[in-house]
Protein backbone atom coordinates (compact mmCIF):
# COMPACT_ATOMS: atom_id res chain seq x y z
CA UNK A 1 0.00 0.00 0.00
CA UNK A 2 1.21 3.66 -0.97
CA UNK A 3 1.18 6.35 1.82
CA UNK A 4 2.57 9.30 2.23
CA UNK A 5 4.43 9.69 5.39
CA UNK A 6 5.07 12.09 7.68
CA UNK A 7 2.26 15.41 7.34
CA UNK A 8 -0.90 13.88 5.44
CA UNK A 9 -1.64 14.69 1.92
CA UNK A 10 -4.73 16.48 2.98
CA UNK A 11 -2.34 19.34 5.04
CA UNK A 12 -0.02 19.28 1.78
CA UNK A 13 -2.66 20.10 -0.56
CA UNK A 14 -5.76 21.00 0.88
CA UNK A 15 -4.82 24.49 2.17
CA UNK A 16 -4.21 25.43 -0.93
CA UNK A 17 -7.11 24.14 -2.07
CA UNK A 18 -9.71 25.37 0.23
CA UNK A 19 -7.88 28.64 0.89
CA UNK A 20 -8.03 28.94 -3.20
CA UNK A 21 -11.71 28.19 -3.31
CA UNK A 22 -13.61 31.70 -3.44
CA UNK A 23 -10.79 33.28 -5.32
CA UNK A 24 -10.67 30.43 -8.54
CA UNK A 25 -14.73 30.26 -8.46
CA UNK A 26 -14.89 26.75 -7.10
CA UNK A 27 -18.63 26.13 -6.63
CA UNK A 28 -18.72 29.95 -7.23
CA UNK A 29 -22.51 29.33 -9.09
CA UNK A 30 -23.46 27.51 -6.28
CA UNK A 31 -22.66 29.57 -3.26
CA UNK A 32 -23.86 32.85 -4.94
CA UNK A 33 -27.31 31.14 -5.12
CA UNK A 34 -27.02 30.10 -1.23
CA UNK A 35 -29.69 32.50 0.64
CA UNK A 36 -27.49 35.17 2.80
CA UNK A 37 -26.74 33.94 6.32
CA UNK A 38 -28.08 36.24 9.02
CA UNK A 39 -25.64 39.12 10.13
CA UNK A 40 -24.25 38.78 13.77
CA UNK A 41 -25.60 40.47 16.63
CA UNK A 42 -22.57 42.82 18.57
CA UNK A 43 -20.48 41.23 20.06
CA UNK A 44 -21.03 37.71 18.68
CA UNK A 45 -18.20 36.17 17.43
CA UNK A 46 -17.04 32.41 15.61
CA UNK A 47 -16.92 29.50 17.70
CA UNK A 48 -14.73 28.03 15.22
CA UNK A 49 -11.02 26.79 16.96
CA UNK A 50 -12.62 28.00 20.53
CA UNK A 51 -11.08 25.31 22.94
CA UNK A 52 -12.82 24.30 26.05
CA UNK A 53 -11.61 25.92 29.15
CA UNK A 54 -9.68 23.43 31.18
CA UNK A 55 -12.06 21.83 33.55
CA UNK A 56 -10.83 19.31 36.50
CA UNK A 57 -13.47 16.72 36.29
CA UNK A 58 -16.22 17.29 33.92
CA UNK A 59 -19.20 17.25 36.02
CA UNK A 60 -22.54 15.86 33.14
CA UNK A 61 -26.12 16.42 33.74
CA UNK A 62 -28.10 13.85 31.55
CA UNK A 63 -31.91 15.55 30.31
CA UNK A 64 -33.95 12.36 29.05
CA UNK A 65 -33.53 8.86 30.56
CA UNK A 66 -35.68 6.66 28.25
CA UNK A 67 -33.83 3.77 26.20
CA UNK A 68 -30.67 6.02 24.66
CA UNK A 69 -30.53 8.55 27.84
CA UNK A 70 -29.99 5.89 30.57
CA UNK A 71 -27.34 3.70 28.71
CA UNK A 72 -25.88 6.70 28.45
CA UNK A 73 -25.84 8.04 31.39
CA UNK A 74 -23.61 4.56 32.48
CA UNK A 75 -21.73 5.54 30.13
CA UNK A 76 -20.51 8.96 31.03
CA UNK A 77 -19.92 7.47 34.64
CA UNK A 78 -17.08 5.11 33.73
CA UNK A 79 -14.99 8.01 32.10
CA UNK A 80 -11.42 8.86 33.80
CA UNK A 81 -12.36 12.12 35.61
CA UNK A 82 -16.35 12.47 34.76
CA UNK A 83 -19.15 12.43 37.06
CA UNK A 84 -22.80 12.55 36.55
CA UNK A 85 -24.43 15.24 39.27
CA UNK A 86 -27.89 15.57 38.15
CA UNK A 87 -30.47 13.29 36.15
CA UNK A 88 -33.86 14.38 34.56
CA UNK A 89 -36.88 13.17 33.20
CA UNK A 90 -40.54 13.89 32.53
CA UNK A 91 -41.50 10.69 34.35
CA UNK A 92 -39.76 10.89 38.20
CA UNK A 93 -39.70 7.34 38.53
CA UNK A 94 -36.72 7.05 35.38
CA UNK A 95 -34.60 9.43 37.50
CA UNK A 96 -34.99 7.83 40.55
CA UNK A 97 -33.99 4.41 39.17
CA UNK A 98 -31.40 5.91 36.96
CA UNK A 99 -30.17 7.62 40.44
CA UNK A 100 -30.54 4.17 42.27
CA UNK A 101 -28.60 2.57 39.21
CA UNK A 102 -25.40 4.42 39.84
CA UNK A 103 -25.24 4.64 43.70
CA UNK A 104 -25.67 0.61 42.98
CA UNK A 105 -22.51 0.87 40.98
CA UNK A 106 -20.36 2.83 43.54
CA UNK A 107 -20.56 6.16 41.98
CA UNK A 108 -22.04 9.24 43.65
CA UNK A 109 -25.53 9.70 44.03
CA UNK A 110 -26.87 12.35 41.11
CA UNK A 111 -29.88 14.91 41.95
CA UNK A 112 -33.01 13.91 40.50
CA UNK A 113 -35.09 16.03 38.75
CA UNK A 114 -38.56 15.24 37.02
CA UNK A 115 -42.59 14.90 37.20
CA UNK A 116 -43.48 18.11 34.91
CA UNK A 117 -42.53 19.12 31.23
CA UNK A 118 -40.28 21.49 32.62
CA UNK A 119 -38.18 20.15 35.40
CA UNK A 120 -35.25 19.94 33.46
CA UNK A 121 -35.21 24.09 34.09
CA UNK A 122 -34.28 23.14 37.33
CA UNK A 123 -31.81 21.05 36.54
CA UNK A 124 -30.35 23.84 34.54
CA UNK A 125 -29.86 26.18 36.95
CA UNK A 126 -27.27 24.17 39.08
CA UNK A 127 -23.68 25.48 39.43
CA UNK A 128 -22.06 22.00 39.70
CA UNK A 129 -23.03 20.84 35.57
CA UNK A 130 -20.15 21.75 32.96
CA UNK A 131 -21.79 19.37 30.00
CA UNK A 132 -25.18 18.52 29.62
CA UNK A 133 -25.94 15.98 27.49
CA UNK A 134 -30.12 15.81 25.75
CA UNK A 135 -31.55 12.20 24.82
CA UNK A 136 -35.30 13.40 24.76
CA UNK A 137 -37.40 13.36 21.65
CA UNK A 138 -37.13 14.97 18.74
CA UNK A 139 -38.87 18.22 19.06
CA UNK A 140 -37.27 19.26 22.62
CA UNK A 141 -33.77 19.30 21.53
CA UNK A 142 -34.07 22.94 20.36
CA UNK A 143 -35.51 24.21 23.32
CA UNK A 144 -33.72 22.14 25.85
CA UNK A 145 -30.34 22.68 24.03
CA UNK A 146 -30.31 26.57 23.79
CA UNK A 147 -31.96 26.84 27.08
CA UNK A 148 -28.55 24.89 28.46
CA UNK A 149 -26.49 27.59 26.55
CA UNK A 150 -28.05 30.60 27.87
CA UNK A 151 -27.56 28.35 31.36
CA UNK A 152 -23.83 28.64 30.88
CA UNK A 153 -23.31 25.15 30.16
CA UNK A 154 -21.91 23.05 27.18
CA UNK A 155 -23.74 20.47 25.67
CA UNK A 156 -24.06 17.55 23.66
CA UNK A 157 -27.44 16.87 21.92
CA UNK A 158 -28.27 13.23 20.71
CA UNK A 159 -29.25 13.51 16.88
CA UNK A 160 -30.59 15.95 15.57
CA UNK A 161 -30.11 19.19 17.45
CA UNK A 162 -32.86 20.40 15.79
CA UNK A 163 -35.58 19.79 12.92
CA UNK A 164 -36.37 23.23 11.66
CA UNK A 165 -33.55 25.80 9.89
CA UNK A 166 -34.40 28.68 11.80
CA UNK A 167 -33.78 26.49 14.59
CA UNK A 168 -30.36 25.13 13.85
CA UNK A 169 -29.79 29.17 12.76
CA UNK A 170 -31.01 29.93 16.78
CA UNK A 171 -28.44 27.50 17.99
CA UNK A 172 -25.83 28.42 15.95
CA UNK A 173 -26.05 31.98 17.23
CA UNK A 174 -26.99 31.24 20.90
CA UNK A 175 -23.29 29.56 20.97
CA UNK A 176 -21.78 31.94 19.38
CA UNK A 177 -23.16 34.48 21.66
CA UNK A 178 -22.65 32.66 24.83
CA UNK A 179 -19.72 31.00 24.19
CA UNK A 180 -20.61 27.94 24.70
CA UNK A 181 -20.17 25.00 22.29
CA UNK A 182 -23.18 22.52 21.63
CA UNK A 183 -22.12 19.35 19.48
CA UNK A 184 -24.43 16.88 17.75
CA UNK A 185 -23.29 13.51 19.89
CA UNK A 186 -22.75 11.75 16.26
CA UNK A 187 -21.38 8.04 17.97
CA UNK A 188 -21.12 6.83 14.36
CA UNK A 189 -18.67 9.36 13.28
CA UNK A 190 -16.20 7.90 16.21
CA UNK A 191 -16.81 4.38 14.40
CA UNK A 192 -13.66 2.23 14.12
CA UNK A 193 -14.18 1.78 10.24
CA UNK A 194 -15.42 5.59 10.13
CA UNK A 195 -12.07 6.56 11.37
CA UNK A 196 -10.43 4.50 9.54
CA UNK A 197 -12.19 5.82 6.26
CA UNK A 198 -11.28 8.92 7.35
CA UNK A 199 -7.77 8.79 7.50
CA UNK A 200 -7.06 6.88 4.11
CA UNK A 201 -9.09 9.14 2.55
CA UNK A 202 -6.86 12.21 4.17
CA UNK A 203 -3.84 10.29 3.38
CA UNK A 204 -4.78 10.34 -0.27
CA UNK A 205 -5.17 6.85 -0.55
CA UNK A 206 -8.89 7.13 -2.42
CA UNK A 207 -7.30 9.84 -4.94
CA UNK A 208 -9.55 13.16 -5.41
CA UNK A 209 -12.58 12.37 -3.60
CA UNK A 210 -15.56 12.75 -5.76
CA UNK A 211 -18.92 11.04 -4.21
CA UNK A 212 -19.78 9.49 -1.08
CA UNK A 213 -22.71 7.60 -0.05
CA UNK A 214 -24.21 6.88 3.51
CA UNK A 215 -27.44 6.24 5.67
CA UNK A 216 -29.51 5.21 8.09
CA UNK A 217 -31.18 1.92 6.71
CA UNK A 218 -32.90 0.17 9.58
CA UNK A 219 -35.77 -1.79 10.03
CA UNK A 220 -37.80 -0.24 13.11
CA UNK A 221 -40.99 -1.19 12.28
CA UNK A 222 -41.63 -3.79 15.56
CA UNK A 223 -39.93 -1.18 17.90
CA UNK A 224 -41.83 1.65 16.30
CA UNK A 225 -45.42 0.48 16.72
CA UNK A 226 -44.22 -1.16 20.46
CA UNK A 227 -46.10 0.29 23.24
CA UNK A 228 -43.06 0.74 25.43
CA UNK A 229 -40.03 1.50 23.67
CA UNK A 230 -40.59 5.08 22.27
CA UNK A 231 -42.61 6.75 25.25
CA UNK A 232 -45.92 7.92 23.91
CA UNK A 233 -45.11 6.20 20.62
CA UNK A 234 -43.08 9.45 19.65
CA UNK A 235 -40.98 8.32 16.84
CA UNK A 236 -43.77 6.97 14.89
CA UNK A 237 -45.97 9.71 14.94
CA UNK A 238 -42.75 11.63 13.27
CA UNK A 239 -44.01 9.89 9.71
CA UNK A 240 -47.68 11.05 10.60
CA UNK A 241 -46.61 14.43 10.43
CA UNK A 242 -44.34 15.21 7.42
CA UNK A 243 -42.03 13.69 4.55
CA UNK A 244 -38.86 14.12 5.32
CA UNK A 245 -35.30 12.66 5.87
CA UNK A 246 -35.64 12.58 9.24
CA UNK A 247 -32.12 10.96 10.27
CA UNK A 248 -29.24 10.68 7.64
CA UNK A 249 -26.99 11.97 10.25
CA UNK A 250 -25.45 8.66 11.08
CA UNK A 251 -24.54 7.86 7.54
CA UNK A 252 -23.55 11.94 6.14
CA UNK A 253 -21.28 13.18 9.02
CA UNK A 254 -18.68 10.55 8.52
CA UNK A 255 -18.72 11.24 4.52
CA UNK A 256 -18.49 14.57 5.30
CA UNK A 257 -15.88 14.65 7.58
CA UNK A 258 -14.07 12.82 5.27
CA UNK A 259 -15.20 15.34 2.66
CA UNK A 260 -13.64 18.02 5.07
CA UNK A 261 -17.18 19.57 4.79
CA UNK A 262 -17.22 23.30 7.05
CA UNK A 263 -12.69 22.46 6.84
CA UNK A 264 -12.08 23.02 3.26
CA UNK A 265 -15.54 22.37 1.61
CA UNK A 266 -18.77 22.78 1.84
CA UNK A 267 -22.37 21.42 1.18
CA UNK A 268 -23.87 23.92 -1.34
CA UNK A 269 -27.50 22.26 -2.53
CA UNK A 270 -29.67 19.59 -1.93
CA UNK A 271 -32.22 17.79 -3.65
CA UNK A 272 -34.57 14.84 -2.35
CA UNK A 273 -36.45 12.32 -3.38
CA UNK A 274 -39.27 9.94 -0.93
CA UNK A 275 -40.60 6.52 -2.08
CA UNK A 276 -44.15 5.47 -1.37
CA UNK A 277 -45.11 5.66 2.15
CA UNK A 278 -45.81 1.44 1.95
CA UNK A 279 -44.10 0.09 4.96
CA UNK A 280 -45.72 0.81 8.63
CA UNK A 281 -49.06 0.48 6.95
CA UNK A 282 -48.45 -2.86 5.46
CA UNK A 283 -46.73 -4.09 8.83
CA UNK A 284 -49.72 -2.65 11.12
CA UNK A 285 -51.88 -4.57 8.93
CA UNK A 286 -50.40 -7.38 9.54
CA UNK A 287 -48.69 -7.59 13.06
CA UNK A 288 -50.66 -5.06 14.95
CA UNK A 289 -54.24 -5.55 16.37
CA UNK A 290 -56.81 -3.29 15.61
CA UNK A 291 -57.23 -2.17 18.88
CA UNK A 292 -54.25 -0.44 18.56
CA UNK A 293 -54.07 3.36 18.90
CA UNK A 294 -51.96 3.22 15.90
CA UNK A 295 -54.81 2.66 13.43
CA UNK A 296 -55.71 5.96 13.91
CA UNK A 297 -52.66 7.68 12.33
CA UNK A 298 -52.16 8.03 8.58
CA UNK A 299 -48.84 7.50 7.91
CA UNK A 300 -46.82 10.36 5.49
CA UNK A 301 -43.13 10.06 5.05
CA UNK A 302 -41.54 7.97 2.26
CA UNK A 303 -40.18 4.39 3.22
CA UNK A 304 -36.98 5.53 1.71
CA UNK A 305 -35.78 9.40 1.39
CA UNK A 306 -32.82 9.91 -0.15
CA UNK A 307 -30.87 13.40 -0.20
CA UNK A 308 -28.31 13.97 -3.25
CA UNK A 309 -26.15 17.19 -1.66
CA UNK A 310 -23.73 18.68 -4.18
CA UNK A 311 -20.24 20.53 -2.76
CA UNK A 312 -18.85 23.11 -3.74
CA UNK A 313 -16.14 21.74 -4.71
CA UNK A 314 -18.19 19.86 -6.84
CA UNK A 315 -18.80 16.32 -5.28
CA UNK A 316 -21.42 14.57 -4.74
CA UNK A 317 -22.97 12.99 -0.90
CA UNK A 318 -25.95 10.28 -1.22
CA UNK A 319 -27.39 10.20 1.89
CA UNK A 320 -30.49 7.88 2.78
CA UNK A 321 -32.93 7.60 5.65
CA UNK A 322 -35.55 3.90 5.21
CA UNK A 323 -36.73 2.41 8.97
CA UNK A 324 -40.06 1.37 7.65
CA UNK A 325 -38.54 -1.25 4.75
CA UNK A 326 -37.79 -5.25 5.67
CA UNK A 327 -33.81 -4.93 5.36
CA UNK A 328 -30.51 -5.92 7.23
CA UNK A 329 -29.32 -2.61 9.38
CA UNK A 330 -27.15 -0.38 7.07
CA UNK A 331 -24.73 2.57 7.48
CA UNK A 332 -23.74 2.21 3.64
CA UNK A 333 -20.71 4.17 4.82
CA UNK A 334 -18.93 4.36 1.14
CA UNK A 335 -16.09 6.85 -0.09
CA UNK A 336 -14.84 6.83 -3.80
CA UNK A 337 -12.33 8.89 -5.40
CA UNK A 338 -10.32 8.87 -8.96
CA UNK A 339 -7.89 5.91 -7.18
CA UNK A 340 -10.26 3.86 -4.76
CA UNK A 341 -13.15 3.12 -3.34
CA UNK A 342 -14.52 1.83 0.47
CA UNK A 343 -17.69 0.05 1.39
CA UNK A 344 -18.29 -0.81 5.03
CA UNK A 345 -20.03 -4.49 3.68
CA UNK A 346 -20.83 -6.60 6.30
CA UNK A 347 -20.16 -9.87 6.17
CA UNK A 348 -17.00 -9.98 4.02
CA UNK A 349 -14.05 -9.84 6.67
CA UNK A 350 -13.95 -9.61 10.16
CA UNK A 351 -13.83 -5.30 9.97
CA UNK A 352 -17.14 -5.59 7.80
CA UNK A 353 -15.74 -3.49 4.89
CA UNK A 354 -14.21 -4.18 1.94
CA UNK A 355 -12.14 -1.97 -0.32
CA UNK A 356 -10.51 -1.45 -4.02
CA UNK A 357 -7.58 1.08 -4.40
CA UNK A 358 -5.21 1.31 -6.97
CA UNK A 359 -2.16 0.80 -7.31
CA UNK A 360 -2.44 -2.08 -5.09
CA UNK A 361 -5.73 -4.08 -6.19
CA UNK A 362 -6.67 -4.88 -9.96
CA UNK A 363 -8.85 -7.18 -11.69
CA UNK A 364 -11.63 -5.50 -10.80
CA UNK A 365 -12.25 -7.52 -7.41
CA UNK A 366 -12.86 -6.17 -3.50
CA UNK A 367 -10.70 -6.88 -0.67
CA UNK A 368 -11.17 -7.30 2.36
CA UNK A 369 -10.25 -4.13 4.96
CA UNK A 370 -8.38 -5.69 7.83
CA UNK A 371 -4.88 -5.16 6.58
CA UNK A 372 -6.35 -1.55 5.95
CA UNK A 373 -8.02 -1.15 9.07
CA UNK A 374 -4.64 -1.91 10.90
CA UNK A 375 -2.77 0.18 9.28
CA UNK A 376 -5.38 3.45 9.12
CA UNK A 377 -6.50 2.64 12.60
CA UNK A 378 -7.32 6.35 14.67
CA UNK A 379 -5.54 6.85 17.67
CA UNK A 380 -8.48 6.73 19.89
CA UNK A 381 -9.38 3.39 19.40
CA UNK A 382 -5.87 2.30 19.80
CA UNK A 383 -5.52 4.25 23.10
CA UNK A 384 -8.94 3.00 24.28
CA UNK A 385 -10.51 0.56 21.68
CA UNK A 386 -9.93 -2.09 24.90
CA UNK A 387 -12.02 -0.08 27.16
CA UNK A 388 -14.43 0.87 24.60
CA UNK A 389 -15.06 -2.80 24.09
CA UNK A 390 -16.00 -2.97 27.64
CA UNK A 391 -17.85 -0.04 28.04
CA UNK A 392 -19.81 1.46 24.99
CA UNK A 393 -23.06 0.03 23.18
CA UNK A 394 -22.82 0.33 19.52
CA UNK A 395 -19.46 -1.54 19.41
CA UNK A 396 -17.82 0.71 21.29
CA UNK A 397 -17.95 4.11 19.52
CA UNK A 398 -20.68 5.21 22.60
CA UNK A 399 -17.77 4.79 24.96
CA UNK A 400 -15.25 6.59 22.66
CA UNK A 401 -17.37 9.50 21.72
CA UNK A 402 -17.98 10.03 25.65
CA UNK A 403 -14.36 9.31 26.19
CA UNK A 404 -13.24 12.05 23.91
CA UNK A 405 -15.52 14.41 24.81
CA UNK A 406 -14.28 14.37 28.08
CA UNK A 407 -10.96 14.37 27.63
CA UNK A 408 -11.59 17.55 25.35
CA UNK A 409 -12.93 19.64 27.82
CA UNK A 410 -9.93 18.33 30.51
CA UNK A 411 -7.42 19.09 28.28
CA UNK A 412 -8.73 22.30 27.26
CA UNK A 413 -8.78 21.61 23.60
CA UNK A 414 -11.42 22.22 20.74
CA UNK A 415 -14.09 19.82 19.88
CA UNK A 416 -14.12 17.88 17.08
CA UNK A 417 -17.50 18.32 16.31
CA UNK A 418 -18.88 21.90 16.71
CA UNK A 419 -21.73 23.54 16.31
CA UNK A 420 -21.43 24.44 12.53
CA UNK A 421 -20.85 20.65 11.53
CA UNK A 422 -23.77 19.86 13.89
CA UNK A 423 -26.20 22.39 12.04
CA UNK A 424 -25.14 21.21 8.85
CA UNK A 425 -25.04 17.64 9.28
CA UNK A 426 -28.84 18.33 10.58
CA UNK A 427 -29.96 20.75 7.89
CA UNK A 428 -31.20 18.08 4.91
CA UNK A 429 -34.11 17.62 7.89
CA UNK A 430 -35.75 20.68 6.97
CA UNK A 431 -34.47 21.22 3.44
CA UNK A 432 -35.42 17.88 2.17
CA UNK A 433 -38.69 18.88 3.39
CA UNK A 434 -39.06 22.04 1.02
CA UNK A 435 -36.91 19.83 -1.93
CA UNK A 436 -39.57 17.51 -1.72
CA UNK A 437 -42.72 20.15 -1.34
CA UNK A 438 -40.79 21.51 -4.63
CA UNK A 439 -40.81 18.32 -6.82
CA UNK A 440 -37.68 17.62 -5.76
CA UNK A 441 -36.01 20.84 -6.81
CA UNK A 442 -32.69 22.00 -5.91
CA UNK A 443 -32.51 23.88 -2.43
CA UNK A 444 -29.89 25.56 -0.89
CA UNK A 445 -28.10 24.64 1.55
CA UNK A 446 -26.43 27.33 4.56
CA UNK A 447 -23.55 28.28 5.44
CA UNK A 448 -23.42 28.00 8.87
CA UNK A 449 -19.82 28.89 9.39
CA UNK A 450 -20.56 32.29 7.85
CA UNK A 451 -17.66 31.97 5.05
CA UNK A 452 -15.43 30.16 7.28
CA UNK A 453 -16.20 26.69 5.56
CA UNK A 454 -12.55 27.63 3.14
CA UNK A 455 -10.00 27.32 6.13
CA UNK A 456 -8.73 23.81 6.73
CA UNK A 457 -8.77 22.81 9.84
CA UNK A 458 -8.58 20.00 12.15
CA UNK A 459 -11.77 18.00 12.90
CA UNK A 460 -12.26 14.09 13.67
CA UNK A 461 -8.78 13.72 12.18
CA UNK A 462 -7.37 15.43 15.34
CA UNK A 463 -3.62 14.53 16.78
CA UNK A 464 -3.09 12.36 19.36
CA UNK A 465 -3.40 13.65 23.15
CA UNK A 466 -3.47 12.49 26.37
CA UNK A 467 -6.32 12.17 29.10
CA UNK A 468 -5.28 14.21 31.87
CA UNK A 469 -4.50 12.32 34.89
CA UNK A 470 -7.34 12.45 37.44
CA UNK A 471 -6.26 13.80 40.96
Amino acid sequence: MTQLSGISRRLLLGGALASGALATGVGSARTAAALPAPGRRPGQKSMINVSFETYRTVRVGVIGLGNRGSGMTTGWSVVPGCTVTAVCDIRADRARRTADQLVAQGKPRPAEFGGTADSYEQLLRRDDIDLVYIATPWEFHHEQGKAALLAGKHVLVELPIATELHELWDLVDTSERTRRHLMLSENCSYGRNELAMLKMAHEGMFGDITNGHGGYLHDLRQLLFSDTYYTDAWRRRWHTRSTASFYPMHGLAPVAAAMDINRGDRMTTLRATATAPKGLADYRERFVPRSHPSWKETYINGDLVTCLIDTAKGRVIRAEHDVSSPRPYSRINSLAGSRGIFEDYAGTSSTGGRVYVEPDHSGHSWRDFDTFRKEFDHWLWKKIGDDAANNGGHGGMDYVLQWRTVQLMRAGLVPDIDVYDSAAWCSPIPLSVTSLAADGRPVDVPDFTRGAWVNLRLGLDSRVSEMPPVA
